[in-house]
């Protein structure tokens, strides 16, 4: 089965956004590792990443239409897009919403998520492994 990861805005910076918060990983390294997993756990993961809004929601849309689960990462977008919001209401497949960091441990505007209510559920805190517990709950839910 088909999974769409996506990734939202500067997680393409990896390497030079602050380790202590996002790990050593590369972006390139980050989507081997989820595209890994997603094999180990029969799933065939196509990871995209847009610093682009619009895009973003045209990407959920497809996974609307396609009736593809969804991983997303939405990145700062996940405090204030409403529109990424409405759109991550229309997939009808699961959906989870991962961060690298734990955005409870961090600044206090990164404490609200716009996006976990219409989300099957929110994992946070476990860097690239995240992206793994993720696919394993999925996995779950659509057992």
């Amino acid at each position: 089965m088909n999974v769409l990861v996506i990734n939202g805005p500067n997680l393409a910076r990896l390497d030079i956004r602050d380790s202590a918060i996002y790990g050593d990983m590369t972006y390139p390294q980050l989507v081997a590792h989820i595209e890994n997993a997603a094999q180990t756990q029969g799933f065939k993961a196509e990871v995209r990443q847009s610093d682009d809004e619009a895009t973003i929601i045209g990407w959920l849309h497809e996974a609307a239409d396609k009736k593809l689960p969804v991983i997303i990462n939405p990145a700062a977008f996940t405090h204030y897009s409403y529109a990424i919001r409405d759109a991550v209401e229309l997939v009808k497949s699961p959906v989870i919403e991962v961060h690298l960091s734990n955005p409870l441990a961090r600044e206090e505007f990164r404490h609200t998520s716009v996006i976990s209510g219409v989300a099957n559920g929110t994992i946070g805190g476990f860097g690239p492994n995240s992206y793994v517990l993720a696919l394993i709950a999925l996995k779950a839910l659509l057992a």
